[in-house]
């Protein structure tokens, strides 16, 4: 392997890190363009001096070296920066699963350049990309209603009163007793209820909600209920 070639592996590896980085940072995602360029760099490097130490040392009576060992330990090594991406919020909901699965993948993009795949590390980045945005939406848009759905958590202060089962068949729209406009289209995924002071209740739900339904209508339409005090709303 000449040095321009390994020049060459280095600067495609970043090209592609690149890629994966972009489309990160255009979602404003914790893996951005430097990280996912310097992981997938960083990793073709270790793959070229890998395979180049075993060419340099490597004898006919001493050839107990594998070309792949520093490799091996890239795949375990960058599982650490996955692991820094992934955030637990308060309501219990995960994310950065999908950029730390990203960051993985640069570095197998890295490999693969730094082994001398370069078509096959091409093809990668296509079907990244592809799984990242193309055929999500191509399922959203034709499949199930439920996967044109999304998350909300809501958090409702109440007065002391015994309509709790009332309110939550509203939401459902299976009453109009406490607000006649509600949505049909909510359905209660989780709920907790707790006593707070003054004997008032807080109800913490996670409703599944249409997407082209806006996050404001949804407040509105519990402020509205009687005996609400205060609403706290979030899009997960």
């Amino acid at each position: 392997m000449t040095h321009y070639e390994m020049i060459f592996k280095l600067f495609f590896a970043l090209i592609l890190g690149f890629f994966i980085g972009l489309d990160r940072q255009l979602k404003h995602k914790p893996l951005g363009m430097k990280t996912s360029m310097i992981i997938s760099v960083a990793s073709c490097l270790i793959t070229i001096v890998s395979i180049q130490s075993f060419l340099t040392y490597a004898t006919p009576t001493f050839r107990n070296m594998d070309p792949m060992r520093l490799t091996a330990q890239i795949v375990s090594g960058v599982g650490f920066l996955g692991a820094g991406v992934i955030l637990r919020r308060t309501n219990d909901v995960i994310s950065g699963l999908t950029s730390a699965a990203l960051i993985w993948s640069a570095s197998g993009l890295g490999i693969a350049v730094g082994v001398g795949l370069y078509l096959e590390a091409t093809f990668a980045v296509i079907l990244f990309i592809l799984s990242v945005n193309v055929l999500p939406f191509i399922v959203k848009r034709f499949g199930p209603k439920r996967l044109r759905e999304r998350e909300i958590a809501v958090q409702i202060i109440m007065n002391p009163n015994s309509k709790m089962t009332e309110l939550l068949q509203s939401i459902e729209g299976k009453t109009t007793s406490l607000a006649g406009n509600m949505s049909k289209d909510l359905t209660v995924r989780k709920m907790r209820i707790q006593d707070i002071e003054n004997g008032q209740q807080k109800i913490n739900l996670v409703l599944s909600a249409p997407e082209d339904e806006y996050t404001t209508e949804i407040y509105y339409m519990f402020k509205k209920i009687d005996d609400v005090i205060g609403v706290k709303i979030e899009r997960l």
